[in-house]
């Protein structure tokens, strides 16, 4: 069983294969709009954002390693001093495809609609990336190449980093922003402090 959606007056209602526990997710119908037609995922989000910047792993005063299993993240808070650099080593060891990544709560609901998007196109399976179709031209030479240096996307088994230097507002959340995870509960917390 793979992605399903239905398309009716701008209505996706997704479904994620069946998870280890046997039971079947079912994503919620989303409501999306014109938004998916306005942007793609690669040069999307730029690099400098208003709750820091990528940073450099031989600066990170610490490793944090992040475990993704199927609808949840181990652990589910961190906490970060504000100028402190942090390398997220993060390793997916559910079934299914999964995204780390750093933003506030209106960031991902953005996001969310670039993912369905992806769905739609088949750059992005329940259990695999399509990394040719990532590379399609949607227009204005921007890609749905998943990029961003505040986000990695990994199939099963995969791991892989996120180095981010934390600046000194924030109300973050790390997520999953797949269709359906973050609404099952694949978002956790980053407490910024001084």
């Amino acid at each position: 069983m793979g992605w399903s959606s239905n398309n009716t007056k701008g209505e996706y209602n997704v479904l994620t294969r069946t998870i280890k526990s046997g039971a079947i997710l079912v994503a919620g119908w989303l409501i999306v709009g014109p938004a998916l037609a306005a942007g793609v995922h690669s040069g999307g989000h730029g690099h400098a954002m208003d709750f820091g910047q990528p940073g450099e792993a031989t600066e990170a005063s610490r490793t944090v390693e992040v475990t993704m299993g199927d609808n949840y993240f181990e652990p589910e808070k961190i906490q970060v001093k504000a100028g402190e650099t942090v390398r997220f080593v993060v390793k997916n060891t559910g079934e299914f495809v999964h995204e780390f990544n750093i933003g506030s709560a209106a960031m991902h609901a953005a996001h969310q609609k670039e993912m369905i998007m992806m769905v739609e196109h088949g750059a992005l399976e329940a259990d695999r990336i399509n990394h040719d179709m990532m590379k399609m031209d949607m227009g204005g030479g921007k890609t749905m190449e998943h990029h961003d240096p505040n986000a990695v996307l990994l199939e099963p088994s995969k791991s892989g980093e996120v180095v981010w230097k934390f600046a000194e507002s924030a109300d973050l959340e790390f997520a999953c922003n797949v269709p359906g995870h973050y609404q099952a509960g694949m978002v956790g917390h980053i407490e910024v402090t001084k």
